[in-house]
């Protein structure tokens, strides 16, 4: 019996669950997370309170961090040395508190993020405001516990004369629970704890009239009032910091942009190391040099700018793109009757208050009781003196101390306290001026005991002393605010100007999906047959075009590219391009069928979209501009296997030609077509008999009469004139465009709209190209099969038809 005692059979969920819950309760509340109360995490509130045993306060020398770490250790938080002093050095950093708690001599870090010294070289103090925190704590203010070897006692939160959760604030992440409560400034806060105290139905409105937002050590502009009010109202909500710039002029018509305040928190070298990348990298044009200028008379980063840049431009982007803006999201946790609690400005104040005053009332009790003693004493002190040579004749008839204090308490009823203060007294106290004093020390006593039993018994009156109290740390401590609050929220508008340098380029790209741009002079300087490509690899398109134009490049598989022209690899006219799956990471079975070049999105032009199994869709350009461009993006949602054919640029008037594969071809107007939003699968094109699917889809002009050209798998090649169909409406069958034989029929593998300097290149399952001019071929009617180019039997079935890639300038061709 006694062996199976030793072990209990329990379901493994339940263990883990109950020592992981443990384990839990114990990071929330005696690691991560700061008290309401005092706004301390507990290697905090140990740190101060060892100082303060210690007597290292801002009234005597410094002491070394080592000392100070050791005894936190030693004494109260039994963890690494260098969590203690990484906890000690926060609360000195000037540029993370907004009120240091602990003054440091030494290295002690600094915004660059450097490491501060190590602890055997620096030394540290109290400050005079955390002597505040720590003030009459020997006045049994707050409940002590016994530290964690029991030898001594540790405070579990400070009397905190000042509201240090909202001052300072913190940041914590716990198990589920995480905190960010910005600093703000003590006056204002101090101001409001009052305005509470007099108010306490005080709404948010009117606490934010003192409260406007967060202060914090770094300055900064605050945008975004709505978020502080949501936040003040329910503990979290979102703002945005930016850092203080100026935008100066300097000779010969340049400028320079100056930054003199960062977000908090934000890593100075870190910022400036970005801002030089971007320059180096040309994300951004205009940027001729950044210094780090800062110094001992206060921080200074330097941005000069080349001459006619873009200033505003720029200084957009670096607020858009690097840590010169940040967002900072409020989430007011903290420990509120030993629970996490998501806390509203309200709540901290009233935790705050609560705490006041409990901390005033024993604090009142204290020096009440004590006063009550003295009073005890001066009273049994006066009587002596009074009869003073019978006190004297019986001390000296006494044989020592104890029978000394007997007898007088015998004799003159004197109580022990009384008793022990008269022998104890010293001969010089004899005297009248003594006398006299202790007369005037017995009216003040009195006096102050009615005072402290007035406050006791009167609620307004303890408040007030609260009021006082903090109205003297706020005359002592309040500094002027550092951060500028805004209302609003600024929209940045970043001209695609001002990040890339305006240049025409050459962009190729093959159909196998190799994609470059190329200066006009390496381009100029080759032939066009110099392009380095796979041997079976040709050209999909070929175009001169702006770094600032974006290309939308879409696949068969319903996806669409968004490539910025500036982004694209520069490679060199004889060099093998990139592939497009080095860029954005497409499937290995994706293939590009259009490339679209766009230079601006607002026009009312429309993106169309074919497929293969007979649905058409219609949707905006404007739809398709995105600020995130990593991965493919949705232009049309395909079902069932089916694929893209074909996708058109269009301006909402246009007709559209579909030809199917067993020869019926339909016409009819973009009318017909509602727009619909990018992600959905649009409507049928044509009606489709089993077997057959849409071969390809063009567009064309009202005025324009276009040639109509296909080509079969037998090798026969075909050109029409539209006039030879009668324009219908979507979703029919169409009319035939070849004649039905009932052996071995025609099918059509490509159909295209074809000008005078349309080439078509064939190619057959054997590998075989042919170019073909269509316009060399006669006219013919919808009945006829066409005449044939190429020999099957030798050269195999044609699979594939494509308009040979002609260089062209693009946006000027669409110009005209």
């Amino acid at each position: 019996m006694a062996e199976q005692a030793k072990y209990l059979d329990l379901p493994l969920e339940e263990v883990i669950g109950d020592r992981f819950g443990r384990y839990s309760k114990y990071i929330i509340q005696d690691r991560a997370l700061p008290d309401a109360r005092d706004g301390l995490k507990p290697v905090q509130r140990r740190i101060l309170y060892a100082m303060h045993q210690e007597r290292n306060t801002h009234d005597k020398p410094f002491r070394k961090s080592a000392k100070t770490v050791g005894t936190v250790i030693g004494n109260y938080h039994p963890h690494g040395d260098s969590s203690v002093y990484e906890a000690l050095v926060r609360l000195s950093q000037t540029w993370k508190v907004r009120q240091e708690l602990v003054e440091m001599h030494g290295n002690n870090g600094s915004i660059d993020g450097d490491p501060p010294a190590a602890m055997r070289y620096t030394e540290a103090r109290l400050s005079g405001i955390a002597s505040e925190l720590l003030r009459d704590i020997e006045k049994d203010t707050v409940d002590f516990i016994p530290n964690f070897d029991d030898t001594d006692y540790e405070p579990i939160v400070l009397p905190a004369k000042f509201p240090n959760l909202l001052v300072n604030g913190s940041t914590g992440i716990s198990s589920g629970y995480a905190t960010e409560i910005p600093p703000h400034n003590l006056g204002e806060v101090i101001d409001t704890v009052i305005k509470k105290i007099q108010k306490p139905d005080a709404t948010v409105d009117e606490l934010m009239k003192t409260l406007p937002g967060p202060d914090f050590p770094t300055g900064g502009i605050i945008q975004g009032k709505d978020g502080i009010k949501k936040a003040y109202e329910t503990g979290k909500g979102k703002i945005v910091v930016r850092g203080l710039t100026e935008i100066t002029p300097l000779k010969g018509g340049k400028e320079q942009i100056v930054i003199t305040e960062l977000p908090f928190e934000v890593n100075k070298a870190n910022l400036v190391k970005k801002f030089d990348e971007l320059r180096i990298d040309r994300k951004i044009e205009g940027i001729s040099e950044v210094r780090d200028e800062t110094d001992r008379t206060g921080l200074r980063i330097v941005i000069e700018l080349k001459k006619d840049a873009d200033s505003t431009g720029i200084l957009n982007y670096l607020y858009k793109n690097t840590d010169l803006q940040i967002s900072f999201n409020f989430n007011m946790v903290a420990i509120a009757n030993k629970t996490p609690k998501v806390m509203n400005l309200t709540e901290l104040l009233d935790s705050y208050i609560v705490h006041q005053r409990e901390v005033v009332k024993r604090q009142t009790e204290f020096d009440l009781n004590k006063a009550r003693d003295r009073a005890h004493i001066v009273e049994g002190l006066i009587y002596a003196i009074s009869i003073l040579d019978e006190v004297i004749a019986t001390i000296r008839a006494s044989k020592d101390k104890k029978d000394a204090k007997e007898q007088l308490k015998q004799k003159y009823q004197f109580t022990e306290k009384q008793a022990e203060a008269i022998v104890m007294l010293q001969l010089y106290r004899l005297t009248n001026t003594d006398i006299t004093e202790l007369q005037e020390e017995a009216d003040e006593l009195k006096k102050r005991i009615e005072e402290l039993a007035a406050i006791l018994n009167d609620e307004k009156r303890l408040m007030q002393v609260i009021v006082k109290d903090l109205k003297k740390v706020k005359k002592n401590y309040q500094s002027n605010r550092l951060t500028k609050i805004e209302s609003e929220i600024e929209e940045l508008k970043v001209n695609v100007e001002v990040m890339v340098p305006s240049e025409d380029v050459i962009v190729s790209i093959t159909k196998d999906g190799y994609i470059k741009r190329t200066s006009i002079r390496s381009f100029n300087a080759s032939n066009v047959d110099d392009l380095q490509k796979k041997d079976e690899d040709r050209l999909l398109q070929l175009m001169e075009i702006n770094t600032t134009d974006t290309l939308l490049l879409f696949t068969d598989k319903g996806h669409y590219l968004y490539v910025p022209v500036h982004e694209l690899p520069d490679i060199k006219w004889k060099d093998m391009g990139q592939h497009i799956a080095n860029i954005i990471p497409i499937e290995r079975d994706e293939h590009i069928i259009k490339v679209m070049p766009i230079r601006d999105f607002k026009q009312e032009q429309y993106i169309l979209s074919i497929t293969k199994k007979g649905m058409i869709k219609k949707s905006e350009l404007s739809l398709h501009q995105v600020q995130r461009y990593s991965k493919p993006i949705t232009a049309i949602k395909l079902k069932n296997d089916d694929e893209v054919v074909n996708v058109h640029l269009t301006n909402g008037h246009q007709d559209i030609f579909l030809a199917s594969n067993t020869g019926n071809g339909l016409w009819f107007h973009e009318s017909d077509l509602n727009a619909v939003g990018v992600k959905t699968a649009g409507v049928k094109s044509m009606n489709l008999k089993e077997g057959e699917y849409v071969v390809n889809g063009e567009v064309f002009d009202d005025l324009q009469n276009p040639s109509l050209f296909v080509a079969t798998q037998r090798g026969a090649c075909k050109r029409m004139n539209i006039s030879e169909f009668d324009q219908s409406t979507r979703a029919k069958r169409g009319l035939v465009m070849l004649r039905e034989l009932k052996r071995n029929p025609h099918r059509i593998v490509g159909f295209h709209i074809v000008h005078d300097d349309t080439t078509i290149i064939l190619e057959t399952e054997k590998g075989t190209i042919k170019q073909v001019l269509p316009l060399e071929y006669r006219e013919g009617d919808r009945y006829s099969n066409g005449s044939f180019v190429i020999d099957t039997d030798d050269e195999g079935t044609v699979v594939s038809t494509q308009v040979e890639a002609k260089y062209f300038k693009y946006f000027e061709q669409n110009d005209d």
